[in-house]
């Protein structure tokens, strides 16, 4: 059946098919006549600058326009009727819009004239591109921000494509190489490599391109550059590979190591010097102190024997003189005594295992307590924590200071010691590494004290400031201090005389496996 197109129930059919589509259209559509009076506008027009369609149809167009576009379109209108060129007719560009609330907006405007039998009309088509822009602005921030981190990066960041050419370099890696920014783009990246990774970069990339086999993408490692004046200089390298919508690049990030390998190796010299240095004073303290044993063993033995067989037959004076050689002999024993467990503080290290502060100072107290008893002595004491270290030196460190606390009381006064304990961190946020957090062991007495300007000398081996007065040898706080040292902290005291004495124990909670 053919239709007939002069059929008006085909044109009235036709026509709700046409309004249909512009009703339900979801860019605007606009018609005007050809003074700029609006004539019809589709629902999608009328939301989209916030009117009803009955407020805008009847009204000129250019109240939907922001200035100066409303003040110069009735101009711009009539130069076209009188010349027939159009700016936008015909052709389509972006123009700002203005909604009923005031709000200014972008949108994509299309203008096309319709020549009718009676009048000229012209329609608009209006695609909001309001999302799109704020689009457009959020990448071009982001891009800016990213720009902005590359461009002021402390490490160097360079990008190339499979070929191995630079496409980005960012300051620092320009500085870092030696070279301008410019000099850099567009050449090989082997440029900054010295041989034999110069040679065997291309063969690299072309074998990671057919095996897929990373040697360094994804991974990282230590790497040597080479500086525009020829000097070379380590670096760490972390490279990763970026997809692209048409094609790949790779992405390096370069992080100067020449301080830190400077620092290691004069670490690792150090070390090694001091490992040296350490085993040959064990070794002299060692060797030293067994062979005074030999002649010390003979002048006691000797003096032995003058007191159970001649000491009768020796006058007052003689007496004396034996009496005070086996005394000396006796001190002489007990500093190499002590000379032998000062040394064996580091030449026989043992592993390091969880160590109850707590219960290695209720043995010490347990192991003074006739001492405890004799001299009246009242220890107050706080839960001490849990660390990593070697039972036996942490026994030694408790000992020491806790006889050092009784025996240099005062008379007539009740000795009085105080220990308790700190957790710390050495640098606020950091507890990572191990040494990163101590516990400070407070031990506090009211005994005699010292004269702070001897402070340094009372770590010292020998040191005694007084004198014959008290026994002992004067390593006790040396022994203190190497044991202290070991577990990661040190010792100090502050002091005053008379008045007491407070020694600050650090030792590191966690320390590095052996």
């Amino acid at each position: 059946m053919i239709e007939d197109k002069e059929n008006p129930s085909y044109s009235l059919e036709n026509a709700m098919r046409l309004k249909a589509i512009i009703d339900t259209a979801i860019d605007g559509i606009i018609t005007i006549d050809r003074n700029g009076i609006v004539e019809s506008v589709n629902p999608a027009a009328a939301q989209i600058f916030g009117y009803q369609p009955e407020e805008i149809i009847g009204e000129n167009v250019k109240m939907l326009m922001p200035e100066p576009d409303r003040g110069l379109h009735d101009s711009y209108i009539e130069n076209y009727h009188r010349t027939g060129v159009g700016q936008i007719i015909g052709k389509g560009r972006e123009v700002l819009g203005k909604k009923k609330d005031g709000t200014v907006f972008p949108f994509l405007l299309s203008i096309s004239e319709v020549k009718l039998q009676d009048k000229q009309i012209f329609t608009g088509i209006v695609h909001d591109i309001s999302s799109l822009k704020q689009a457009e602005a959020a990448l071009r921030e982001s891009e800016n921000k990213i720009n902005s981190i590359i461009q002021g990066a402390v490490d160097g960041i360079i990008t190339i494509d499979t070929r191995g050419v630079i496409e980005m370099v960012n300051p620092s890696a320009a500085r870092l190489f030696g070279y301008a920014a410019d000099e850099l783009l567009g050449k090989s990246i082997n440029v900054l490599m010295p041989e034999p990774d110069r040679s065997l970069h291309d063969s690299y990339m072309h074998h990671y391109h057919v095996t897929g086999e990373k040697r360094i993408i994804g991974i990282g490692r230590e790497v040597t550059g080479l500086r525009k004046d020829g000097t070379i200089f380590p670096f760490y390298l972390s490279i990763s590979e970026v997809e692209l919508a048409d094609r790949k690049v790779y992405t390096g990030f370069v992080h100067d190591i020449t301080q830190q390998k400077i620092n290691e190796e004069r670490l690792r010299r150090y070390a090694a010097e001091l490992e040296r240095s350490n085993r040959e004073l064990q070794d002299f303290a060692y060797v030293s102190s067994h062979d005074l044993q030999e002649p010390l063993r003979k002048i006691q033995a000797f003096g032995d024997r003058l007191v159970t067989k001649e000491y009768d037959k020796l006058s007052e004076q003689g007496k004396d003189y034996v009496d005070r050689m086996l005394n000396a002999a006796s001190r002489m024993q007990n500093l190499i005594n002590d000379l032998l467990n000062f040394s064996r503080v580091t030449s026989k290290p043992k592993s390091f295992v969880k160590v109850s502060l707590d219960t290695i100072l209720s043995e010490v107290i347990s192991d003074l307590e006739v001492t405890i008893e004799q001299t009246g002595a009242v220890i107050n004491r706080s839960p001490l924590p849990e660390i990593e270290a070697e039972p036996t030196q942490m026994r030694q460190l408790f000992q020491n200071l806790l006889s050092n606390a009784i025996k240099f009381r005062k008379e007539d006064v009740t000795p009085v010691i105080n220990i308790y304990a700190k957790n710390l961190q050495r640098q606020a946020h950091l507890t990572a590494t191990p040494g990163d957090e101590v516990t400070e062991i407070h031990v506090e007495d009211n005994g005699i004290g010292f004269d702070e300007k001897y402070l340094d000398r009372i770590f010292n081996i020998f040191q005694r400031l007084e004198g014959q007065k008290y026994e002992g040898s004067g390593i006790g706080l040396a022994v203190c201090r190497k044991i202290a040292v070991r577990h990661g902290g040190d010792i100090t005291a502050t002091s005053q005389a008379g008045v007491g004495t407070q020694f600050i124990i650090t030792l590191a909670i966690k320390h590095p496996e052996e």
